[in-house]
């Protein structure tokens, strides 16, 4: 039986999501984030030598990363589904989203919730380029976004779930008004009328809201 260890409100939700979307059986396991320094407990850590969320464990498989662990489980337990091949058109649409959002649009906002929490005045060039990206990428979606309902074309693939945390929950940690941007907040509440979206947070996250409005609600949540 595939096990999905999910540590609350983190990326291990879009493994619940993936899971929730192909019908699979599988086992939740939940942890909860250390009450004082809100990061992952030990016993967490302790599945994976990455000590990060997700991991999944798969008969003698224990498997870490995000991207790694949606292509295993769509090939695995999948056939396949949500997945893009190279034979369709929309096969590049699908590679180069599925690849930006944790090549590049994580990464920048992981370093704006570390620059903001260490007060950065905005007086460092180089960090400055560095986050000058994250508006680019954002643009990018709203672009796609009024030109397609999903990031790979007419179709829900593991593109959206790989690419919607961090237009989401992420915004728990690193706070970002969505007003400016109408295409994607039509497309985070078409993403929130799925039921498999909706089962998927209420099993990994109960007791939060998803985040799929323009701004940001303060959360007791972490």
């Amino acid at each position: 039986m595939l096990t999905v260890y999910h540590l609350g409100v983190s990326q291990s939700e879009r493994i619940v999501w993936l899971c929730e979307e192909l019908e699979i059986p599988y086992d939740l396991v939940r942890f909860d984030r250390d009450p004082v320094t809100r990061l992952a407990p030990t016993a967490y850590k302790a599945l994976h030598p990455t000590g990060m969320a997700p991991v999944i464990k798969d008969g003698d498989v224990v498997l870490a990363e995000s991207c790694a662990i949606i292509d295993y489980i769509i090939h695995r337990h999948g056939d396949g589904r949500l997945a893009v091949g190279p034979e369709s058109d929309a096969y590049p649409d699908y590679l180069f989203w599925f690849n930006y959002a944790n090549g590049t649009v994580m990464p920048m906002e992981m370093i704006g919730m570390i620059l903001n929490g260490i007060g950065y005045d905005g007086s460092h060039g180089v960090l400055d380029n560095l986050m000058k990206r994250l508006p680019i990428a954002y643009d990018l979606l709203e672009a796609k976004l009024g030109q397609a309902p999903y990031l790979a074309g007419d179709d829900f693939t593991a593109a959206d779930i790989i690419m919607l945390f961090p237009l989401t929950t992420m915004r728990v940690f690193f706070p970002k008004d969505l007003s400016p941007y109408p295409n994607i907040l039509r497309y985070l509440a078409r993403i929130g009328d799925r039921p498999g979206y909706q089962r998927a947070m209420a099993k990994a996250d109960p007791e939060m809201q998803p985040l799929l409005a323009a701004s940001n609600k303060p959360s007791s949540i972490i």
